[in-house]
């Protein structure tokens, strides 16, 4: 699978969005807090594939450095992460951030959030399963069969 154009939106369909995304490159899945608690499967893409087309009023940001407001592809300060959120309707839809370590800026999509998806031709893709708990990132949990 290469790169195709995917659209995404929240439940009420108010926060509407574009990505460029290639599945053939994985997705991942992450034992830390947050994506443990929101069962987080995301795909990542760089912040100019993206495109919000609607309800930017509408998205809220939660983040444990705290709420930032900013627009989508500017630069952030290393190691952010920034979860977007439609205020109306609760379906957290990307998260946005910056770590040096996986090439910068990034704009990690949840896959739930895709509606034009094929998942039968998603669960093909590789998985990369990341240790956030430990704080050791870059390598396979022990566990992964809950996340």
């Amino acid at each position: 699978m290469s790169a195709k154009l995917f659209h995404g939106s929240c439940h009420c369909q108010k926060v509407k969005f574009e990505a460029l995304l290639d599945f053939s490159k994985g997705t991942g899945r992450c034992n830390c807090s947050f994506c443990t608690k929101s069962r987080n499967w995301s795909i990542q893409t760089k912040p100019e594939n993206f495109k919000l087309l609607s309800g930017a009023d509408l998205l809220s940001d939660y983040s444990k450095s705290g709420i930032v407001n900013f627009r989508i592809g500017d630069s952030m300060a290393p190691y952010t992460n920034h979860h977007m959120f439609c205020k109306a309707c609760g379906i957290r839809l990307f998260s946005l951030g910056n770590i040096p370590e996986i090439g910068g800026d990034y704009v990690s999509i949840a896959v739930a959030s895709l509606d034009n998806v094929d998942f039968k031709e998603v669960m093909l893709a590789p998985i990369r399963y990341m240790n956030g708990r430990d704080n050791d990132w870059f390598h396979t949990p022990e566990f992964t069969g809950h996340l």
